[in-house]
């Protein structure tokens, strides 16, 4: 019965519909709390499927020669021995350097001492401040303080190494998933329906090549990277150049900034050698190669990755570094990546649907009456 106002009246909310409101919010928040409790192992899964992902392709490869669980073993026993050698080589360098450090700073001080006295300016400034006994103190005080803090960071690396839960379960999960992932993906894509299976298969391993193609040239680009900074180290004679280059390599792992705080890295380095003729050859070095590295390199060895907008580099370098540090900045491209893929095939199998579909039939006009028949 319509109102006055010619409206249908609205019925009042029943309590089921309240109910079911009140348990949907109920349900979405707890889900949400429920995630909130898991982050860490759900971030786990992510990161083991990324590393499944990229060693996919050289299991792949591998297998044409040999049994699955043998190219499976050699593969993640490369991916562990990376890591464990990268530390091999950077602790003992770092730690020496702080020893050294510890036993060279009061010459650093004398000779600071003896500048301060030959220049008449900053020997006035000496003898108001008081600059070279605040110096010696400080200097005294960190040179009995470094050997205990060389020691801790050895420590902290020891425990590092020794202490690797999260990495192993990560494998763990990581071989499970390049041991039974293809079939798990296959019998998901069987549940859909038979018109969907082609698109989700061809979205899957476009995603798959893609995250393995950016991922194999990032680390090419890198080693490309280190090799050459090692070579000009070596030539200038700084100390610890494989360290360096170590240092340099991985750094040119992240995207955007990642070549330029390596490069700095280095810089700071060369200050404690030949300055200035060391600083200055590494710094037009560096110059060179980057816009070498922009221009050649990567261009040449991401040629068969996904190709994404320098803007939304820039955005997912920012999002992935803000939230989850500097592995949310190595991640934040190839993710990037999957969204793309994952919104072009399905922009993609819409058209295609939307072409197969009959177009409507137009509305049939209302048949007049017939005419009657003369006579």
């Amino acid at each position: 019965m319509e109102s006055r106002t010619g409206a249908f009246p609205r019925d009042p909310a029943s309590p089921r519909s309240i109910l079911r409101v009140v348990v949907v919010v109920v349900a979405c928040a707890l889900a949400l709390y429920l995630v909130y409790l898991l982050r860490t192992p759900l971030g786990w899964i992510v990161l083991a499927s990324f590393i499944a992902i990229v060693a996919a392709a050289p299991v792949n490869i591998l297998n044409r020669r040999m049994r699955r669980g043998f190219a499976i073993a050699i593969v993640y026993v490369g991916i562990i021995l990376v890591p464990v050698g990268l530390l091999a080589i950077l602790i003992p360098p770092f730690v020496g350097a702080v020893v050294d450090l510890g036993g060279h700073l009061p010459g650093y001080v004398r000779d600071l001492e003896r500048t301060l006295n030959e220049n008449d300016q900053l020997r006035e400034l000496n003898r108001k401040f008081d600059l070279t006994t605040k110096l010696q103190e400080q200097a005294q005080k960190l040179t009995g303080e470094l050997p205990s803090a060389a020691g801790g960071v050895a420590d902290v690396g020891a425990s590092v190494v020794s202490s690797l839960f999260a990495l192993f379960t990560v494998m763990v999960l990581s071989i499970f998933m390049v041991a039974r992932g293809r079939s798990w993906v296959d019998a998901a894509i069987k549940t859909r329906p038979a018109h969907h299976r082609q698109s989700l298969r061809r979205a899957v391993d476009h995603i798959a090549e893609a995250v393995a193609s950016y991922v194999g040239g990032a680390l090419i680009q890198a080693t490309i990277a280190g090799v050459s900074a090692f070579i000009v180290l070596e030539i200038l004679g700084i100390p610890a150049p494989l360290a360096l280059a170590v240092v340099v390599a991985v750094l040119d792992l992240v995207p955007l900034i990642g070549a330029t705080l390596g490069a700095a890295v280095v810089l700071i380095v060369t200050f404690f050698a030949d300055f200035p003729i060391d600083s200055i050859v590494w710094a037009a070095f560096a110059i060179a190669y980057q816009q070498f590295e922009n221009y050649v390199v990567q261009p040449r060895i991401q040629s068969r990755a996904v190709a994404l907008d320098p803007f939304i580099v820039v955005i997912a370098a920012i999002f992935g570094g803000t939230l989850f540090g500097v592995i949310g900045a190595l991640l934040a491209i190839p993710t990037a990546a999957v969204i793309q893929i994952s919104v072009r095939e399905y922009l993609a199998y819409r058209r295609v649907r939307e072409s197969e579909e009959p177009p409507l039939e137009e509305a049939a006009a209302p048949s007049s009456p017939a005419e009657p028949s003369p006579g």
